[in-house]
């Protein structure tokens, strides 16, 4: 009979991986097939299934036969992973670390600015079982229910594995270094306990969850909800790439993605630089680039807070501490709470947001917990009617109002430099630049090289604000380059936006984007 399909923590179906069930009769063997479906002969009853396949740990599944549905067996590859739980906190607070290492390990705390600096040495950590400090992958579809590492082996008080934060907000890392040379970094937002700052920065840890595919799932990657049966191969199996009209979003209910999960794509290399080049498509979008974004602001000796998504979704920000609220870029998902929270505090209070990414607000999401639930709707159908902008227009309204600027498919996937348009405008003062000039170059992000106007670019439309200017526009083919745009409220409040995933990046390297984005936070935190 069928007792279930083996698969990675990627969904990827196992093949030739040893199954054993001792019974009062003996013992049962049996190995699983391509597609990962491991059949056995088992009378009806309880047993303790025991898995094994060279380069994966090892692991006990207490099954039941018959099944009402085939088992999903989930087994960990011998990498380096971890995460922090919670993901975020306030200076001062505590969280665990939880690690997945086939081999010993060191642990340490970085903190990410301009300069990389060592808070802390955690520790070497090593154990007296064989192979004591790998995790274990939870037998069933995880992005939904998380992982809960640090649960199985660890109810001994003494095992605990966790730090307190430092007090100064910002962006932590910490590096994880096995004893066979793997490596693997994760983030840590640290928020402050009390504002230090004229300036908030936001994290965009709901998109980096909502693009996280740890388990075989992320809004792109089965965004539905995951298949009965594993993948064997990704241009065969999955339907973004064997359906050649294929929209990501065809219904009108998601399944969950839980936060509690490691994130490959905020991983750097130890040894990495704020000045290097980001590699990886996820990462010139995810913390890596915001990272950038971050060490530029210490560069030019702006004093900031650094808070995630979710706090300000649980109010956790008080805006009206800030005199600015920067968003870095690609902040994708946002819930509605968020939004009008800093709408009013734009429109009504005098706020002024700096936005410095592309295709941002698009989609509204709820919070359910340690969840998120993407609200994409049938986007083929919203499409077709043509009376939305954005799948956040579909549900509450165009992010225009806000940002004045909204994500279009023209110039997708593309990179060029932005041509100046009203070099007057004091956000060009002392830069020297005059009437269609070129800058932006160059930028860190490698995923569409040609310029800082790239990946995915955002531009005015019909529910842009009254007197939204456009400062500069990216040269990207079909006119799908960024407009870099600005408007002011009755009220003194104001909104910047580059409107280009790729902009920070370029912040570092272009002598241009740099002076007239400190122009911008400078005139806006005054």
């Amino acid at each position: 009979m069928l007792v279930g399909f083996v698969s990675d923590e990627k969904y990827a179906a196992l093949a030739d991986v040893l199954a054993e069930v001792l019974t009062a009769d003996g013992q049962v063997l049996a190995r699983s097939g391509v597609s990962g479906a491991l059949y056995m002969d088992l009378p009806a009853g309880s047993y303790r299934l025991s898995l094994a396949k060279p380069g994966y740990g090892s692991k006990h599944v207490d099954i039941t036969v018959p099944a009402d549905h085939p088992y999903q067996l989930r087994l960990l590859s011998d990498c380096v992973l971890g995460y922090a739980w919670p993901k975020w906190v306030r200076g001062g607070e505590s969280a665990e670390f939880r690690v997945h290492s086939p081999e010993p390990y060191e642990l340490e705390l970085w903190r990410y600015g301009f300069e990389k600096e060592l808070v802390r040495r955690i520790g070497a950590f090593d154990e007296f079982g064989p192979r004591a400090c790998i995790q274990l992958l939870p037998d069933c579809d995880f992005t939904q229910t998380g992982v809960a590492w640090n649960r199985i082996g660890y109810g001994n008080p003494i095992y605990r594995q966790e730090v307190q934060s430092p007090e100064r907000s910002g962006l932590y890392y910490f590096h994880v270094r096995a004893k066979d040379g793997k490596t693997f970094a994760f983030p840590w937002i640290v928020s402050p306990p009390e504002p230090t700052a004229p300036i908030a920065v936001l994290a965009s840890n709901v998109r980096w969850n909502a693009y996280n595919a740890f388990g075989g799932r992320n809004n792109y990657v089965n965004p539905i909800s995951l298949p009965d049966r594993p993948t064997v191969n990704s241009r065969q199996d999955l339907d973004r790439y064997n359906i050649a009209d294929h929209i990501d979003y065809l219904a009108e209910d998601y399944d969950p993605l839980s936060f509690d999960r490691p994130e490959w794509i905020n991983d750097v290399p130890l040894d990495a630089h704020v000045t290097d080049r980001i590699a990886g498509r996820y990462a010139c979008g995810a913390a890596p680039a915001e990272w950038r974004v971050l060490g530029w602001m210490e560069r030019e000796g702006f004093a900031y807070d650094l808070y995630a998504e979710t706090q300000l979704h649980a109010g956790e920000l008080d805006l009206t501490r800030y005199r600015v609220l920067v968003m870095s870029t690609h902040p994708e998902y946002w819930t509605r709470e968020m939004y009008f929270r800093v709408k009013r505090w734009v429109h009504e209070q005098g706020g002024r947001l700096v936005y410095l990414g592309g295709n941002g607000m698009n989609c509204e999401v709820e919070i359910d917990g340690d969840r998120i639930l993407c609200r994409n709707g049938n986007e083929r159908d919203r499409v077709a009617a043509g009376l939305t902008e954005s799948r956040f227009h579909a549900r509450v309204e165009s992010e225009a109002n806000l940002l004045g600027v909204v994500y279009t498919h023209a110039g997708v996937m593309t990179g060029a430099p932005y041509e100046v348009v009203e070099p007057g405008h004091w956000v060009f003062e002392e830069t020297g630049v005059s009437k269609g000039q070129i800058f932006g170059r160059e930028a860190l992000n490698t995923r569409c090289p040609g310029g800082a106007s790239a990946h995915e670019m955002d531009k005015v439309s019909e529910f842009s604000p009254p007197g939204t200017l456009v400062l500069a526009r990216g040269l990207n083919p079909d006119d799908g380059g960024a407009h870099m745009a600005i408007y002011h409220t009755k009220d003194g409040g104001g909104v910047f936006s580059a409107s280009s995933i790729a902009f920070g990046s370029a912040l570092l390297v272009d002598g241009v984007a740099s002076r007239l984005t400190a122009n911008v936070l400078r005139r806006f935190s005054a």
